[in-house]
């Protein structure tokens, strides 16, 4: 894991080695063991990398990296997992053994695109990766980016220059990056919770979408084009092309589950410094434990996070899978006041307005981590892959029944939920929960059934699906009549052909919460302390073995995830498994009216809502009086608007 930056630009006076390491330090985070910079002034291209060294520790691993051709100079942030796998074809291709300097992944690389070419090879690679590659002969830049985005990179437009990093921090550090503020992003934003799509929250500064390449040549550069992205793998095309491999039975079907996620651990446990994982004593977790332990002869370092608040502490759960499982377990402790903490730093660690509150414990158990191992393994993207989303399970049933009702009965029902205040639920649930099994006992209980009310007034299951899926149903009421689209939440999600509801739902959440929040999180979360964390389910292999599995397989009699519940079923009781999901939460509605409080108080202040004058702010503050007030939970509606005043506090943005 590393970062990478640089600038290719007609005028090489703005793109010196100076500048790149400007850029470059920036990230320092990113990669703490080394660091370096390329350039080639008659080109007009430099390049800049921080490593954190995971593979071939020795110099012959540092970057940038040329090719033994001269051909190629690369600077590349992520793993190659199967790059042992590539060094036998290459040499089973070549019918001679290459002369390697090292072992790195990076090297492997730089001889597959010399034999193959870069779009080869990336169909052939298998990792997480974020890549920068100059070819001199073509004098041409290459930015490629892996399957499902696990590493984040950016690019944009300077004064007719093409600077791309990492995180946007570098991208700041170039002489006359503008950071304007692209305000067609916010409504998105505040729905979701974090910035979605290939636009950045800054104008003319874009993510390179998952599975893409960009070529940009010397002469695009000096004739002031502008390449678009070009797509070299597609989840969707993947997910119909394993749809249609052929019938299996049940008993094939959990085989090539287990042995293609078997061997995507395999490949992951490689490193060559200190390796563990995380461990919540969930579905995923526990199984990618499992399988680590089951192909380890030496117990493997598990890591769990306890909090002071037993209604989030799943510490014991993760010690008693442990413990049956016979790793090394650790226990790392954090206190309410070390996530308060945290806190503060959210605005310089995502670069972007980011609202999904569980980056607060994501960053304590990283950090915590780091103090004992350099590389995590995670179970990140078995709901999305094995349908592990309630509302996998419960949207078709209450669509089915929603949609043989009227619209206006429906609305009228919403209504009369609504009647009771969400705190009144919530001591409903306080009193009455007590006579249900644990199962049935719902957190936040009025807060679910207020999301219920208005998901019946939907006039579609996709806008059913969006309005779950959103944390702000109405977004556009926090904006100014000026500042909003006017767009549906069915307009955001396409339609698939060959899909059925539950699928299509699934593809929606790979496509979109998957990269756009869970990865962003973890990423930014982990490297914040120099940490890998790696996601074995984001292998093409195992990717291909969940969509080969008939939907009755993931989702069946009410409960998600089943075909993976069956293989961890025998290297874990299944009693130890079976109980509420609880998630990675913090108590946010508590923490607004007690400790954050005042950090809350001073960026609603009316000079701080001024600073985006695109926001409502009465209706922001009607909504923080009605919160500090128990009449509803609105705590993840103005987490998202305090997180954008505190992004907006920190990079001071210009404004359109």
């Amino acid at each position: 894991m590393c970062g990478i930056t640089g600038a290719l630009s007609p005028n090489f006076g703005l793109a010196t080695e100076s500048t790149v390491r400007r850029m470059v330090g920036a990230v320092l985070h990113r990669g703490p063991d080394d660091g370096g910079i390329w350039s080639d002034s008659d080109a007009g291209i430099a390049l800049g990398h921080r490593r954190l060294a995971i593979l071939d520790l020795s110099p012959a691993g540092q970057q940038p990296m040329t090719s033994a051709c001269g051909r190629y100079v690369i600077v590349f942030n992520g793993e190659v997992y199967n790059h042992l796998d590539l060094r036998k074809l290459l040499r089973a291709a070549k019918g001679v053994d290459t002369p390697w300097r090292g072992h790195s992944d990076t090297e492997t690389l730089l001889y597959a695109f010399r034999e193959w070419g870069l779009d080869d090879t990336l169909q052939l690679a298998s990792g997480m990766f974020a890549i920068a590659v100059w070819d001199r002969e073509e004098q041409c830049l290459t930015l490629a980016r892996d399957r499902f985005g696990e590493k984040p990179l950016y690019y944009g437009w300077v004064d007719g220059a093409l600077v791309f990093g990492s995180e946007l921090k570098s991208l700041q550090q170039y002489p006359g990056f503008r950071g304007e503020l692209e305000s067609e992003v916010l409504e998105r934003y505040l729905r979701f919770g974090c910035v979605g799509g290939q636009q950045s929250i800054f104008r003319d500064v874009f993510k390179l979408p998952p599975g893409s390449f960009l070529k940009v040549s010397l002469a695009d550069i000096k004739s002031d084009k502008r390449p678009q992205p070009a797509q070299w793998w597609s989840a969707v095309d993947a997910a119909r092309s394993a749809c249609q491999s052929g019938s299996v039975s049940s008993e094939q079907a959990l085989n090539n589950v287990e042995q293609a996620l078997s061997a995507s651990v395999k490949h992951q446990m490689a490193a060559d410094v200190p390796l563990g994982a995380f461990l919540s004593g969930g579905v995923d977790s526990s199984l990618i434990v499992a399988l680590m332990q089951n192909q380890s002869d030496r117990k493997i370092r598990t890591f769990s996070v306890g909090f002071d608040d037993p209604r989030y502490d799943e510490s014991e759960h993760a010690a008693a899978v442990a413990a049956h499982l016979g790793t090394e377990h650790t226990t790392l402790r954090a206190t309410s006041q070390m996530a308060l903490d945290v806190v503060p730093k959210l605005p310089g660690l995502y670069d972007e307005p980011f609202a999904d509150s569980s980056q607060i414990p994501t960053f304590l158990i990283s950090s915590l981590t780091r103090e004992h191992v350099t590389v995590a393994l995670s179970g990140d993207a078995g709901d999305e892959l094995f349908g592990g989303y309630n509302r996998y399970v419960w949207l078709p049933r209450v669509w089915s029944k929603l949609s043989r009702m009227p619209l206006p009965m429906r609305q009228a029902l919403g209504r009369m939920l609504k009647v009771i205040p969400s705190s009144g639920y919530d001591r409903m649930m306080a009193v009455g929960g007590k006579a249900l099994p644990s199962r049935y006992r719902i957190r936040t209980f009025g807060e679910k059934l207020y999301k219920l009310a208005d998901v019946l007034a939907c006039s579609s299951d996709r806008a059913l699906y969006g309005g779950l899926a959103s944390m702000n149903r109405d977004p556009e009421q926090l904006l100014k009549p000026d500042w909003r689209s006017g767009k549906s939440v069915e307009d955001l999600y396409p339609a698939l052909a060959g899909f059925n509801q539950v699928e299509w739902m699934m593809l929606m959440d790979t496509l979109n919460f998957m990269v756009d929040d869970v990865l962003v999180k973890v990423d930014r979360a982990s490297m914040a302390s120099s940490l890998e964390v790696r996601a074995p389910f984001l292998d093409p292999g195992v990717y291909a073995a969940a969509w080969q599995l008939p939907l009755d397989m993931r989702v069946r009699n009410g409960e998600g995830k089943w075909a993976l519940r069956q293989v961890l079923y025998k290297y874990v009781p299944r009693e130890m498994i079976e109980r509420p999901k609880m998630g990675f939460a913090v108590p946010l509605d508590a923490w607004l009216r007690g400790p954050l409080r005042e950090w809350a108080e001073d960026l609603l202040s009316s000079s701080s809502l001024a600073d985006l004058p695109m926001l409502n702010a009465g209706r922001v503050r009607r909504l923080w009086r009605a919160h500090l007030e128990g009449r509803r939970h609105y705590a993840q509606q103005l987490w998202a608007v305090l997180q954008v005043l505190a992004w907006q506090r920190y990079w001071r943005p210009g404004l359109p």
